[in-house]
C-alpha cells in the first residue's frame, strides 16, 4: 500500500496546505468510520483515495449536524454550514480545512455543485426532521432527496467531470439497497430512538403495530413482516449489481466489496428473526476480514 504522502501526489495534489487540508479530512474518515477507511486505503486506486476519503469526510460532516441535536438545533446548524459551503465552493477557501479540501475536491473531479445542494437541502428537510415513512413512496422520495445526493458528493468524486446520468442512475439503485439493509440492520437502534425506518402501510398491511415492534413480540405476523422487509431488500441488492460495470475501474475492488459486505450483513438479519428488534445487526468481524482479504487476492 502506497504511503499516504504517495497517494496525495499521484492525486496531483502538491499544495502544502491543501496536502495538509486533505490529511485532516482522511484522519476525520479514519476516526468515525475506521473500516470504510482502510477499504478504501487498501482497495482503491492510490489517486482516486484522497479525493474519496475527502468526500466521504464531507458525507459525514453532514449526516453528523442533521443527526445530533433537537430539531431546532439541527436545523440551526444545517443552514450555517449550507451558508459555509457555498462560500467555500465559491472562493475555494474556508476556514474549515475539510471544507477546503472538499471545494478543492470538487473543482479538481469537476463534480455538478447540484449534487451538493440537493443534499444539504435534503438534510434539511428530509433527514433533520424525518418522522418515517407513510409508504413506499415516501421512502423513494427520501431516495432522491437526501441517501442519493449523498452517496454522490462521495463517491461521484471517481468521475473526472462528474458522473454521466447511466452511472448516477446506477449509483441511484446502489442507494436503494443499502438503504434498505442499513434500515433493517438498525431496527433496534431507530426504535429506541424514536425512529421507524419501514413504512406503517407495510406494517398495516401484515396487521402489526408499532408497540409490536418497539416491544420485540414475537409473534407470526411480525416474523411475516420482517420476512418480507428482507426480501424487498434482496430484490433490490440484486437490481444495484450493475453498479460495478459503471463504476471507475481503480474503485471496482471498493465497490465488489461493499456490495458483498452488504449481502452479509442483510443475511444476519434474516438469520436474527425477531431478534433484530431488540439488537442492532452488525458485519460481525469474520465477514469484512474475509472480504477484504478476497478483495486484495482479486486485485
Amino acid at each position: 500500500m502506497p504511503s499516504w504522502r504517495s497517494t496525495l501526489t499521484q492525486a496531483g495534489i502538491t499544495d502544502p496546505r491543501l496536502r495538509a487540508d486533505h490529511t485532516h479530512a482522511a484522519r476525520r474518515v479514519l476516526r468515525r468510520e475506521p473500516a470504510p477507511y482502510l477499504t478504501l486505503r487498501l482497495l482503491a486506486a492510490p489517486p482516486l483515495v484522497p479525493w474519496l476519503s475527502t468526500g466521504l469526510a464531507f458525507m459525514n460532516l453532514v449526516d453528523d449536524i442533521a443527526e445530533t441535536g433537537t430539531p431546532d438545533v439541527r436545523a440551526a446548524g444545517l443552514a450555517a454550514l449550507a451558508g459555509r459551503v457555498e462560500s467555500a465552493l465559491a472562493t475555494g477557501d474556508s476556514p474549515d480545512p475539510l471544507l477546503r479540501a472538499y471545494a478543492h475536491a470538487v473543482r479538481g473531479r469537476g463534480l455538478p455543485e447540484h449534487w451538493i445542494t440537493r443534499f444539504l437541502d435534503g438534510a434539511a428537510t428530509a433527514e433533520a426532521a424525518f418522522d418515517g415513512f407513510a409508504a413506499e413512496e415516501d421512502f423513494q422520495a427520501y431516495l432522491d432527496a437526501y441517501a442519493w445526493p449523498g452517496i454522490m458528493v462521495f463517491t461521484g468524486l471517481q468521475y473526472e467531470g462528474g458522473p454521466d446520468p447511466d452511472q448516477a442512475a446506477g449509483w441511484r439503485a446502489f442507494v436503494d439497497a443499502a438503504q434498505r439493509v442499513d434500515f433493517l440492520a438498525d431496527l433496534a437502534g431507530d426504535l429506541a430512538e424514536g425512529r421507524l425506518c419501514i413504512p406503517r402501510s407495510r406494517l398495516a398491511e401484515h396487521s402489526v403495530t408499532r408497540a409490536d415492534l418497539e416491544r420485540a413480540r414475537e409473534t407470526p405476523a411480525v416474523r411475516a413482516l420482517l420476512a418480507a422487509e428482507c426480501t424487498r431488500a434482496r430484490t433490490a441488492l440484486a437490481a444495484a449489481g450493475g453498479v460495478l460495470d459503471l463504476a471507475e475501474p481503480g474503485l471496482r475492488p471498493v465497490v465488489a466489496a461493499m456490495t458483498e459486505l452488504m449481502g452479509h450483513q442483510l443475511a444476519a438479519v434474516e438469520k436474527a428473526g425477531t431478534g433484530a428488534l431488540r439488537k442492532d445487526v452488525g458485519y460481525g468481524l469474520a465477514a469484512p476480514v474475509g472480504t477484504l482479504v478476497r478483495a486484495l487476492r482479486r486485485r
